[in-house]
């Protein structure tokens, strides 16, 4: 049904949107101090901003995946396109909290619509080991962009080219996807059944659906969870916050490029345990050590999460087929709409150390150190819960004849 389809142009434009989403992320990330200087703000509104992101992320995913049999991918990324460019525009634009709040959401707009439309599409394009590999070699694109926007965004701050100029590099690659998707034919589901909403719901409401929704909750904050606070936390560690940030993600990119592998000698569930285990220790890590010490704990951190995103959106693909572009859509977005919630919280949790260090006697670096210590200390327990899970899915999934048949990467 898909031969004629032109599988590279659509998967590099694919790449390209992930990667606009990653610079998004990093340079996000590392403008926010700057922002929080400029418009006076607390920790808790720029987590109310971060938040923003993440919030829309699964506003459009959710629409995208209701939608993507009828509006189809195409037009998905069409949308995609606009809300990129809106979100880039009214943040140079946007002259304080509120007008940050609402480019924000913009951004996040398109960045869900990217996951939307491109999960979807692979899985369509290809099947089995392949649409495995070439899953985790999309998403490998998300921690790439990071690494380029953490870069990018060290780079420009050390020339005090300004944040407003940090956040034009991201129209680079969404001009690029633009261009590669122009013009082309996307392919057709190739489910039976998957273009019926009813049968997405139904499988949907399976016990392992259900379950990988929880577990998604988890990898998600465990995730963005650090790495979005990088330069706030760590700030004060003796490291540099924007190099860890671009370390643990070029891991992750190199990782997740060579994921097919890896997934096939431990399963699905047994990276999930793996990777649960890692990210515990990095994060604990995280809020233990200064100095160079800090680069050991990034790597640790980046072999707990890296292979979270691609390999729980490819346990939907596989292990509830029939939830289709609907159920790939659900997933992200409830991974989004978690990690959206506990930003202000984690905000909150940084002011609050901020405030019990102070009345201990604490200041400047000092202060900012054992504030980030305590908030790592508490994102912490994210993986902790996810061990215990990941466990039970493992001899869940293990003497389950219905996935033993599953190709598992």
């Amino acid at each position: 049904m898909n031969e004629n389809i032109n599988k590279s142009a659509l998967f590099n434009g694919s790449c390209f949107a992930l990667i606009t989403t990653g610079l998004s992320f990093s340079i996000r990330a590392g403008i926010l101090s700057q922002l929080g200087d400029e418009f006076s703000l607390t920790g808790e509104q720029l987590g109310y901003i971060n938040s923003m992101w993440f919030f829309g992320f699964p506003i459009s995913m959710v629409l995208g995946g209701l939608f993507y049999h009828s509006l189809g991918p195409k037009n998905i990324m069409k949308i995609a396109f606009v809300a990129h460019t809106l979100g880039v525009v009214l943040t140079v634009f946007a002259g304080g909290y509120v007008g940050l709040l609402v480019s924000m959401l913009c951004i996040g707009l398109g960045t869900g619509c990217t996951e939307a439309a491109c999960n979807p599409m692979i899985a369509d394009m290809y099947s089995g080991v392949k649409m495995n590999k070439m899953l985790n070699r999309f998403h490998m694109w998300f921690p790439g962009g990071i690494v380029i926007g953490a870069l990018v965004s060290k780079g420009m701050t050390i020339l005090n080219l300004g944040w407003q100029a940090q956040m034009w590099i991201i129209m680079i690659p969404a001009i690029t996807y633009a261009i590669l998707f122009y013009g082309k034919s996307f392919p057709k589901p190739t489910v039976e059944g998957a273009t019926s909403l009813k049968e997405n719901f139904k499988a949907m409401f399976g016990p392992v659906y259900l379950f990988l929704i929880v577990c998604m909750a988890l990898t998600a904050i465990t995730e963005f969870g650090p790495g979005q606070w990088v330069e706030v936390i760590l700030g004060s560690s003796g490291a540099d916050p924007m190099i860890i940030l671009a370390l643990t993600a070029g891991l992750v990119t190199v990782l997740r490029f060579f994921a097919g592998p890896v997934v096939a000698k431990l399963g699905q569930t047994g990276v999930l345990l793996g990777g649960a285990i890692f990210a515990t220790i990095g994060i604990y890590l995280f809020s233990i050590v200064t100095g160079p010490m800090a680069y050991v704990a990034a790597i640790f951190y980046a072999l707990g999460y890296c292979y979270f995103w691609p390999v729980m959106v490819g346990a939907v693909a596989q292990r509830v087929p029939l939830s289709s572009a609907l159920g790939m859509s659900i997933i992200g977005a409830v991974g989004m709409f978690s990690s959206g919630i506990f930003q202000p919280i984690i905000g909150n949790w940084i002011d609050e150390a901020v405030a019990k260090n102070s009345e201990a006697g604490l200041t400047g670096e000092a202060l900012n150190l054992a504030a980030g210590q305590a908030t790592l200390q508490n994102m912490a327990y994210f993986p902790i819960i996810l061990i215990v899970l990941f466990t039970i899915f493992f001899f869940w999934q293990k003497n389950s004849k219905k996935t033993e048949a599953v190709s598992p990467a």
